[in-house]
């Protein structure tokens, strides 16, 4: 049971360097592109802003940047966490309102991205 518990946790940290890295490349991305496209301080005007959240393959590039960076994030704070205590049940707990945590930050942005894009007009 022990050797499953390690086995299951050495999944959970490759997950974590795979996002690190994915996390790493689409945000070089979203840097070169907001460099690239015009100067940043136009980037920031209202209408630009609105216009990137038309713009497909940029909606795609952000909400992989959303994606990754949580389950990235919300890992890592697990991690931290778990340091605190050592008990199955603590571990269980901080395990699922992480995920929790994640999945709402994520649902969250994605909603951002929709209604900014005007799909969701309320």
């Amino acid at each position: 049971m022990h050797k499953m518990t390690m086995l299951r946790e050495s999944q959970i940290m490759k997950i974590h360097y795979i996002t690190a890295v994915g996390a790493l490349f689409v945000v070089a991305v979203h840097i070169m592109m907001r460099i690239a496209v015009m100067p940043y301080g136009m980037s920031l005007e209202y209408e630009n802003v609105i216009a990137n959240y038309q713009n497909i393959p940029y909606i795609v590039l952000l909400e992989s940047i959303l994606v990754l960076v949580s389950i990235h994030g919300f890992n890592g704070l697990r991690v931290i966490l778990l340091e605190l205590r050592q008990s199955k049940k603590w571990e269980d707990g901080v395990t699922v309102l992480t995920i929790a945590a994640m999945i709402a930050l994520i649902a969250y942005g994605t909603r951002t991205i929709i209604l900014a894009n005007g799909l969701g007009v309320e």
